[in-house]
């Protein structure tokens, strides 16, 4: 019998995966997130080739880590051994939109943004700036 390896997670992988984490912080997925998340994958020149079926694995992926003890930090381990450090402010960009998308921050997405934040290592001032980017696209009269 032979048995398949897993396929390794792609860049949009992992970029895809923090959306969902971001998304799945509060508990609650909310519509807004999920179209948010949808745009940026079909719209986005990073997406370009990326086979959108992987999204649901890695949605379950997400979720399964979830409900882990320590599966938090295996994200992002999975993160940072998977997503090339040119993408690190990308994958925390696309994360402040998804948390911005329905028109409230709430605080388990502000811990985990700011988890993200550290564990990409992404700069206060260069956060500052995606975050108040997020913040600007998302206003509504």
């Amino acid at each position: 019998m032979t048995q398949e390896t897993p396929h390794p997670l792609t860049p949009q992988d992992c970029l895809v995966a923090m959306m969902i984490a971001v998304s799945a912080s509060d508990e609650n997925i909310r519509t807004a997130e999920l179209v948010k998340i949808e745009n940026q994958v079909n719209m986005l020149p990073v997406f370009a080739e990326y086979d959108v079926d992987r999204m649901n694995v890695v949605a379950q992926m997400v979720f399964d880590l979830f409900e882990q003890e320590e599966g938090l930090d295996a994200l992002f381990g999975l993160i940072r051994d998977n997503l090339p450090e040119s993408l690190f402010e990308t994958a925390y960009a696309l994360s402040c939109d998804v948390a911005a998308a329905d028109g409230t921050l709430r605080e388990p997405e502000l811990r985990l943004l700011e988890e993200i934040r550290y564990e990409l290592n992404i700069d206060r001032l260069h956060a500052a700036a995606i975050e108040r980017g997020a913040r600007a696209r998302h206003l509504t009269v």
